[in-house]
């Protein structure tokens, strides 16, 4: 079912107007207001639930889009995507479990996003890719996954029976949150990216609090992230790491070392300074299967982990395996 789909499975009493949102947040770039978290919460529900319509609903999106989402936005939409789905729970592993979103892939170089998940998995920490399957132009971490004989999961059981073998689970966004799936997908209608497409990447989808991995790609979100997961995020979701995404994946670059900021109770801490210069010119395949053929070496000890890859790792152990016991004092 596709979005026109569920809003014209709903009677015509359950629509919703949005003419007062629209009116604060398309007066462009300087004239538009933010709403509050309550209203963006009730507006993102709405919209999630198939109750605007198509008219409002590309008006909502692209006053989004040229204004930019505010703190409290970002939190009211956050909080209406995460009761849209249902969440997992991790196995007891005594760690917290690891979120990595994989919604860009790579062009350019390699997507070492797989690497990432299998080298913490490796460790015994429970690891949840989600993001999409396929993006034309693009080498997708479930196209390598795939290579590597993990392949998606095709319900939320099936996820977490991933993770109790001790893989790293791969779920699609149509498994783990269909309505925000039909949303992302509006992209190929409107041509452009919508608020969904950050909401996924900051996704915490267990039950339990767990240790995201999150990236920007534009230095404002950058700071509007920040401030988030600074003061408005529930610190008893868990821990963030935030850094600036290698083609816009979570995972560090082989070729350059990121800021990587660690958020614990409202408290940033920076873990990982950027640095000029490079840390290994590495010669690896860009394609799915050459990719995964590479990762298989350096899991067997072939071929040595990347620096820059070995100490993020390093970072996520640490706070998945200490923070769990202050998360449960």
């Amino acid at each position: 079912m596709n979005y026109s789909d569920l809003k014209n499975s709903k009677s015509s009493d359950d629509t919703f107007s949005t003419a007062h949102f629209i009116k604060e947040i398309g007066r462009g770039v300087k004239g538009a207001r933010s709403l509050s978290c309550s209203d963006a919460n009730q507006l993102f529900k709405a919209i999630i639930d198939g109750r605007v319509s198509d008219l409002e609903l590309g008006a909502i999106l692209l006053s989004m889009r040229i204004k930019g989402e505010s703190v409290a936005e970002i939190a009211g939409f956050l909080q209406a995507a995460e009761s849209s789905f249902e969440l997992l729970n991790a196995p007891q592993s005594g760690c917290l479990p690891v979120v990595i979103p994989s919604y860009n892939g790579a062009r350019r170089t390699a997507n070492l996003t797989p690497l990432l998940a299998m080298l913490l998995a490796r460790e015994g920490v429970p690891v949840l890719v989600h993001g999409v399957l396929d993006d034309a132009g693009r080498v997708t971490s479930a196209e390598i996954f795939r290579e590597l004989n993990i392949l998606p999961a095709t319900s939320h059981r099936d996820a977490e029976l991933q993770l109790q073998r001790g893989l790293p689970g791969m779920m699609p966004i149509e498994i783990l949150a269909p309505r925000l799936s039909e949303l992302l997908a509006l992209r190929k209608i409107l041509g452009l990216r919508n608020s969904t497409h950050t909401l996924v990447k900051i996704l915490q989808p267990f039950t339990q609090p767990a240790l995201r991995l999150t990236s920007y790609t534009h230095p404002e979100y950058a700071a509007m992230l920040s401030e988030y997961f600074g003061g408005v995020a529930d610190p008893l979701r868990g821990d963030v790491f935030l850094m600036r995404g290698t083609e816009g994946e979570t995972v560090a670059n082989t070729k350059k070392v990121q800021q990587i900021d660690w958020f614990h109770a409202g408290i940033k801490t920076t873990l990982v300074e950027p640095q000029t210069g490079t840390d290994q010119l590495l010669s690896i395949p860009i394609d799915a299967a050459g990719t995964a053929q590479w990762i298989s070496q350096v899991l067997a000890g072939v071929e040595p982990v990347p620096e820059n890859i070995a100490e993020q790792v390093r970072h996520c152990l640490m706070v998945a395996k200490i923070k769990q016991v202050n998360f449960g004092d």
